[in-house]
């Protein structure tokens, strides 16, 4: 084996975001999707499965066998693989490193460190699975994707889930680094933003300013170096941090980046330094002929379209209490502009029916048409047609819209790669 060969784990892997941005793509009979590796990656174990189970609801783990090879993905409940994997019913080989996007949800613990003897949080938090893989197979590297709200949830608590996240982390013997990143401010056509974590066991010696300005997130994704610098500290037990952290507190300490090494973190507002090409929504559109009639807007249909994306206040009453209110919110761009990067993919794209969130845009014959498929799928930086493997075009929006810019952990895996001096 070539012990300099990075051996990744994809953890919710979805239609293969995060292989095809570390591992590159090459199939010969795909010669247009032939993409780069980011360094000497090779991911050797992959899960996916959507609940609740249903054949029905495995298109995306289809997908990705599809593109990726029978048997590539494991596609059973993460928490079930792990049990059968500790019983000796599923093989699961030690790995280098783990990556994974996974949703942001409630991460609080259920029970104390002293009294659990271990970290016990609910179940169904598919936090708590990750942090089960890594006490079992101990990856010397992570990367995760979340929501960026996380670093700021639940509102009656501000921050706690990423200081449970990040004391989960360091009691495990890991430094992390984190960003914000919106994929526009890079080059890329979709303004997404969306925070990955970098982490790396028994690492020494960070100067936590230092990787803020100049670690594996600041050189994958330049930034100018930040006027002023934060210090949290975080608890040493997840229940701890449940319980106590940031009580009353009325905005997150953790702000846009930060670092941490044993549960110190510093944290910095930052300002993007890029300055290279950029796509635009344009850039994707495909030639109007190619567009199937079903994704043209009827022209009686566009006062509703105009009417749920244009600014409003109004009065409603609650249903359930009878009690009347005035409903606000701004205006959105009607249609959306191809000069400019898309707004965030969402996973409800598909479907005729208007909607304030789906895109919209005006042909040069002055019709209106929502995205096709082959488009969200070049909006994530996926080959044009990844999604094509039969599966309806709303669950090829739906994995478009859980999906992530391909292009940003590509950036990051560079880096993770140069760092290892590989």
């Amino acid at each position: 084996m070539d012990t300099k060969t990075i051996r990744v784990a994809e953890l919710f892997a979805g239609v293969g975001g995060f292989r095809l941005a570390l591992d590159g793509y090459h199939d010969p009979r795909r010669p247009e999707w032939d993409m780069p590796a980011a360094g000497n990656f090779e991911t050797v174990w992959a899960n996916q499965w959507e609940p609740p189970g249903t054949d029905a609801k495995q298109f995306a783990w289809r997908c990705y066998e599809e593109r990726f090879g029978k048997g590539s993905c494991v596609n059973e409940d993460i928490a079930v693989a792990l049990d059968r994997y500790e019983a000796g019913e599923l093989e699961i080989p030690d790995v280098d490193m783990v990556v994974g996007g996974f949703p942001c949800q409630d991460y609080s613990v259920a029970r104390p460190l002293s009294q659990s003897g271990g970290i016990e949080g609910e179940k169904g938090v598919l936090w708590w699975s990750i942090y089960r893989f890594l006490q079992l197979k101990h990856p010397k590297y992570c990367l995760f994707e979340n929501v960026d709200r996380l670093l700021k949830s639940p509102a009656r608590q501000r921050g706690r889930d990423f200081a449970i996240i990040l004391s989960c982390l360091a009691s495990l013997g890991y430094s992390a680094e984190w960003r914000v990143v919106n994929s526009a401010e890079y080059g890329f056509p979709q303004r997404r933003k969306r925070v990955f974590i970098y982490a790396e066991r028994d690492a020494e010696g960070w100067d936590l300013e230092a990787r803020i300005a100049d670690g594996v997130m600041a050189r994958a994704l330049p930034i100018h170096e930040p006027a002023a610098y934060g210090h949290v500290t975080i608890p040493d037990d997840a229940y701890v941090a449940t319980q106590e952290f940031n009580l009353g507190g009325k905005a997150s300490p953790f702000e846009a980046a930060g670092a941490m090494q044993g549960f110190e973190c510093s944290t910095a507002k930052v300002v993007e330094d890029y300055r290279g090409p950029r796509r635009m929504l344009g850039d994707v559109l495909v030639p109007e002929e190619e567009v199937p009639e079903p994704y043209f807007v009827p022209e009686e249909q566009l006062p509703r379209w105009e009417y749920l994306k244009g600014a409003k206040r109004e009065p409603r009453v609650d249903r359930r209490t009878g009690h009347e209110y005035f409903y606000s919110e701004g205006a959105m761009a009607f249609p959306d502009l191809p000069e400019n990067p898309s707004r965030t993919i969402l996973t409800g794209e598909g479907g005729s029916g208007a909607s304030r969130f789906k895109h919209i845009v005006r042909c040069e014959s002055g019709r209106y048409r929502r995205l096709v498929p082959d488009e969200l799928d070049q909006l994530q930086t996926f080959p044009r047609g990844w999604t094509n493997t039969g599966m309806t075009d709303g669950r090829r929006a739906f994995c478009m819209g859980n999906a992530l810019v391909v292009g940003i952990p590509h950036l990051i895996g560079r880096e993770i790669a140069v760092s290892m001096n590989l």
